[in-house]
């Protein structure tokens, strides 16, 4: 069972003892992102995550900073997203100590160098350019573009080659100084530990994050009222496609039944997208379906790479998926099957402590609450077919369609004929 605590000035700690395991995870998870930026400086949030290991006080270069954990065999890594920055590092158990003390190293005593920060630079553009000279990446970049539009929420979580010009070493670190304090800020540690010396490690490390008030996210602007296309063309061999609707918010009770129908619709290989599109018409070697559900947005999406030549009929075999199950009901088996599905893949991906950290830690911050697998899996047997068909009929409708298309097409009114449901 895990253990959650809160400090006086508001920062969270979260221990889950995990027997099972020799290793240890100690992440920390800051409640900023991109959603949090401003046009000027959009990328900073992921800016500032890539310079934490470029030095601290302690360990100087970035050399030092990896050699620390390298030596014991350890693994670390952070990432950013639209809510939030994580942070973390992997350890035997017996390196607790070291990886909570290397964590808090990065967090308050990274140095951030000038020269660094300039060769960091470069490398964010190239990334940048990467995932956009790559068109399978690319078409799942650009739907939220067009979900929202010119906000935070529709903003690419790199920035852009023109936004990161702005970013100086002072934005840096009064972003960090603004959004790295204690109400933001969960340390969620995981594996083979106990409460107390947890606990008491993060206390100790962590005692002097600051108590201030961290900035506001600008709310989420929706708009849609007709069903929305983006184009990209592309010399390519094979079209890109995303393919959605808008849905609800991780607060939304109806989430429950939404990530069985996504499950059944195209996140198996029984599912009713794989058999039909690739099983039976050969149109695509991949094809998924993913729902995101964040505080403030959510949708469901099919991602497909499909031969151009039969483009139209890819679109229209994935909006038929979709309209069936607005009509009838799913069947007793896919209920079971989807069901079983998502308590399997959850308890097998909890199997290790980084997965066990994020499935705890990421629900504090965005939920400010937290369910255990047993009672997520007790939400997840509650659904009926019943719910899962309402909750087709409410978000498969013809305005609330999205296309995202990256490939060799100019004629967008083709495309915008058959968003049709």
């Amino acid at each position: 069972m895990y253990k959650k605590i809160t400090l006086k000035d508001g920062l969270r700690i979260i221990t889950i003892p995990q027997k099972s395991t020799e290793a240890v995870t100690v992440l920390v998870l800051v409640k900023t992102g991109s959603k949090y930026e401003t046009k000027e400086v959009n990328g900073i949030s992921h800016f500032l995550e890539h310079m934490f290991f470029k030095g601290t006080k302690k360990r100087p270069t970035q050399i030092e900073v990896a050699e620390a954990l390298d030596v014991v065999g350890g693994v670390f890594n952070a990432f950013t997203g639209e809510e939030f920055t994580g942070y973390f590092a992997k350890t035997r158990s017996s390196y607790l100590n070291l990886a909570v003390e290397w964590v808090s190293d990065i967090f308050f005593n990274s140095i951030f160098p000038k020269k660094e920060m300039e060769q960091e630079r470069k490398v964010i553009e190239e990334e940048i350019k990467m995932y956009s000279d790559n068109p399978m990446f690319y078409a799942q970049k650009l739907f939220p573009q067009l979900l929202y539009g010119d906000q935070p929420a529709g903003w690419d979580i790199a920035g852009t080659e023109e936004s990161l010009k702005n970013i100086t070493r002072q934005r840096l670190l009064s972003y960090r100084k603004k959004q790295y304090v204690a109400k933001n800020t969960i340390i969620v540690i995981a594996g083979n530990l106990d409460h107390e010396k947890g606990i008491n490690l993060a206390k100790r490390y962590f005692s002097k994050i600051s108590p201030t008030e961290p900035l506001r996210k600008p709310k989420v602007i929706e708009n849609q009222t007709a069903p929305a296309l983006l184009l990209s063309e592309r010399k390519t061999d094979q079209a890109h496609l995303c393919l959605g609707v808008r849905t609800f918010n991780i607060f939304n009770p109806k989430r429950y039944a939404l990530n069985i129908l996504g499950t059944i619709l195209g996140d198996m290989m029984s599912s009713r997208l794989f058999t039909e599109v690739r099983g039976k018409r050969g149109l695509a070697y991949h094809i998924s379906t993913d729902i995101e559900m964040n505080p403030d947005t959510g949708y469901l999406v099919t991602y497909a790479g499909v031969d151009s030549k039969r483009i139209d009929e890819a679109i229209q075999a994935i909006l038929n998926e979709y309209k069936k199950t607005s009509i009838e009901p799913i069947t007793l088996s896919e209920l079971k099957k989807g069901k079983e599905n998502i308590k399997g893949r959850t308890a097998l991906s909890l199997e290790s402590s980084d997965a066990l950290a994020s499935f705890y830690g990421s629900q504090e911050l965005l939920e400010e609450k937290i369910s255990t697998p047993e009672e997520f899996f007790k939400e997840i047997d509650k659904v009926t077919r019943e719910d899962i068909l309402n909750v087709a009929r409410e978000i498969f409708k013809p305005e609330k369609l999205n296309l995202t298309l990256v490939g060799p097409f100019k004629e967008k009114e083709r495309f915008q004929k058959l968003l049709k449901l």
